[in-house]
């Protein structure tokens, strides 16, 4: 979708922490309207759910605030909120023509969400999963499954496939944003 170009958003859960990463790249067709858009947040009143996304800036900030709702709706419960939110995102008038989509993730899951109503979990192998969405989001995906054997640390994973992503995907730059969940090293 032509909407959906000018972003990158990885997700990489390893050795119980999960990052998510995004590009800070906003096209307009082939011109570079602005480098360092931030496309990660923080989510909910505790902060302890992370998401990223990929789409319409506008439409994006809506769903966020969406999932928000839903996360105090359900006391924060990731797979319940994002599951409620898919039903509505699916079936609602207004929110049926919104056109991103999003990578969220706490201590526990990370999860893929879509406009058709998907609520995905990512294959995870031993505990670790990788994910990504966006222009750039194949060229992060593949780069973080190359390099997921030999980089434990799940930040430093996510930075090298993103810049990887970038150097491949003209609709990705290097100026990520990123946020982590689960304990630290």
């Amino acid at each position: 979708m032509d909407s959906w170009h000018g972003t990158t958003i990885l997700g990489v859960k390893k050795g119980g922490r999960t990052v998510i990463a995004g590009d800070g790249q906003v096209s307009l067709g082939n011109t570079i309207i602005k480098p360092n858009a931030k496309k990660v947040r923080r989510l909910g009143e505790a902060g302890n759910v992370i998401g990223g996304f990929a789409g319409a800036t506008a439409d994006a900030f809506t769903l966020f605030e969406r999932l928000e709702k839903k996360l105090e709706q359900y006391n924060g419960q990731l797979m319940r909120a994002a599951v409620e939110l898919a039903k509505d995102w699916r079936t609602d008038k207004y929110l049926r023509n919104l056109e991103a989509m999003m990578i969220v993730a706490d201590a526990g899951s990370m999860l893929i969400l879509t406009g058709t109503g998907d609520v995905l979990e990512p294959e995870a192998e031993d505990g670790n999963a990788i994910a990504a969405i966006g222009s750039g989001g194949n060229y992060a995906l593949a780069a973080a499954r190359a390099l997921a054997e030999y980089e434990p640390d799940p930040e430093k994973l996510a930075r090298r496939a993103m810049a990887i992503a970038s150097e491949v995907c003209v609709f990705t730059n290097d100026r990520l944003t990123i946020e982590t969940v689960g304990p630290a090293e």
